[in-house]
C-alpha cells in the first residue's frame, strides 16, 4: 500500500511540474522576444540620433553658399532625370499612339456659308399719321466658300425697295423719301471678290467688286449699321449706299506695334464707279487708308483712322481732279465676358472733297 501510495505521489508531482512548466514557458519566451525587440529599436534608434547629430554638425559648419550649391545640384539632377523620363515615354507614346488623319475635304466641307438678311423697319411719324408704316428697305443673300487655306471667295446678293428712308437731302416732306413701298430694282452684285489671306509679310490681297476701306463705316452693310441711315458726309460726297467699286486691294498688317498699338494699311486701285463722286468718269480711281487700334484696358478699346480717295470726275465736257479725305475715331467699352449683351460706343469722323480742274479754262473749287 504504501509503495502505491508513493507512486501516486510522484505521479501527482511529475503531472504538476509539467503543468507548471508549460504555462510558464510561453510567457518567458514572448517577454524574451519583446526585449530583444526593444534592444533593436534602441539601437536603431540610437543609430538615426548619432546621424541626425553629425548632419546637424556639417550644417553649422558650412556656408549658406554651399548648401544652396548642393540644393542646385539636386535639383538639376532631378530636372535631368525626369527629363530621360519624358523623353523615354514619349518615344514610346509617338511610336505607340500615332494617329494617321486625312487631309481631304469632305463634300460637306466643299458647300459654301448661305445666310439670309432682311433689314426691316418701322416708321412712325406724329404730324403724319398716314407715313406710319412698316419697310422691308433691303433683302440680302451671303455666300462665302473657303478655296484653300489661304483663299476664300465672298459674293453678296442684295434687292433693295425704295421708300421709307430718311434722307435729308430728299425733297420729300420733312425729308422722308417715300416711294412706291414694296417696288425694288430686283437682285444685284453687291459684293464679288476673292481674297487671299495670310499671306507672307502680313499681306493680304483682295480682287472684284467690294466695299472700300473709306474708313470703317464704309465696309459694313446696311443692316449691320448701329443706325438707320449712313453719316451726313457719306450721304452728301458718296450716296446713301456704301463706296463699292471693282478692282484691286492690299491689304498690310504693320509687324511691330509701337506705342501698344496695331496698325494697318489699306492701298486699292479700282474703277470710278461712284456717280456722286467722279460722276461720269470711267477712269481708275487710287485709295489710301491707315488704321491704328489701342486696348487702353481689358474692356476698352480705341480705334482711329484716315482716309483719302483720288479720281477723275467727269460730267459733259467738264473734267475736274477729286480728292476726298476723311478721319475717324471711336472709342468701345465692352465688358469682358458680357460683350455680347453690354456694350457702348462713341463714334465721330469728318470728311472734306476738293475739286480741282484739270483743264484749261476751268476754275478752282473746293468744298467742305
Amino acid at each position: 500500500m504504501s509503495n502505491s501510495a508513493t507512486r501516486i505521489d510522484r505521479h501527482r508531482w511529475a503531472v504538476l511540474v509539467s503543468a507548471i512548466l508549460i504555462l510558464a514557458s510561453p510567457g518567458g519566451l514572448v517577454a524574451q522576444e519583446r526585449i530583444d525587440s526593444l534592444q533593436v529599436e534602441l539601437a536603431r534608434l540610437a543609430a538615426l540620433v548619432d546621424s541626425l547629430t553629425q548632419e546637424v554638425a556639417r550644417l553649422r559648419t558650412s556656408g549658406p553658399e554651399e548648401e544652396a550649391d548642393d540644393a542646385l545640384t539636386r535639383l538639376r539632377a532631378a530636372a535631368q532625370a525626369a527629363a530621360a523620363l519624358g523623353e523615354n515615354t514619349g518615344a514610346v507614346d509617338q511610336a505607340t499612339e500615332q494617329e494617321f488623319v486625312g487631309r481631304q475635304r469632305s463634300l460637306q466641307a466643299l458647300n459654301p456659308e448661305i445666310s439670309v438678311n432682311a433689314d426691316v423697319f418701322g416708321h412712325v411719324n406724329a404730324d403724319d399719321t398716314g407715313e406710319d408704316n412698316f419697310f422691308a428697305r433691303e433683302f440680302e443673300i451671303s455666300l462665302i466658300s473657303n478655296l484653300d487655306p489661304f483663299s476664300r471667295a465672298k459674293v453678296f446678293l442684295s434687292r433693295h425697295n425704295e421708300g421709307g428712308e430718311l434722307s435729308p437731302f430728299a425733297e420729300g416732306h420733312d425729308g422722308h423719301e417715300h416711294g412706291e413701298h414694296g417696288s425694288g430694282t430686283g437682285f444685284g452684285v453687291e459684293e464679288g471678290y476673292v481674297e487671299w489671306v495670310g499671306l507672307p509679310g502680313g499681306l493680304g490681297v483682295k480682287l472684284g467688286k467690294f466695299f472700300q476701306q473709306f474708313g470703317q463705316l464704309n465696309r459694313w452693310h446696311a443692316h449691320a449699321l448701329p443706325f438707320q441711315t449712313r453719316s451726313l458726309p457719306h450721304l452728301s460726297f458718296i450716296g446713301p449706299e456704301s463706296l463699292a467699286q471693282t478692282g484691286a486691294s492690299v491689304h498690310w498688317l504693320a509687324p511691330f506695334g509701337g506705342i501698344g498699338g496695331t496698325y494697318e494699311a489699306t492701298l486699292e486701285v479700282t474703277r470710278s464707279e461712284n456717280e456722286m463722286l467722279f460722276g461720269e468718269s470711267n477712269s481708275l480711281s487710287v485709295l489710301g487708308h491707315i488704321n491704328g487700334f489701342w486696348n487702353l484696358s481689358s474692356s476698352t478699346d480705341l480705334d482711329l483712322g484716315f482716309s483719302w480717295i483720288n479720281g477723275t470726275f467727269a460730267a459733259d465736257a467738264r473734267s475736274l481732279d477729286r480728292n476726298l479725305y476723311g478721319a475717324e475715331a471711336a472709342i468701345t467699352w465692352r465688358p469682358p465676358g458680357r460683350s455680347r449683351y453690354r456694350g457702348v460706343s462713341v463714334r465721330g469722323g469728318i470728311m472734306a472733297v476738293d475739286r480741282v480742274a484739270s483743264g484749261s479754262g476751268h476754275e478752282e473749287e473746293h468744298e467742305e
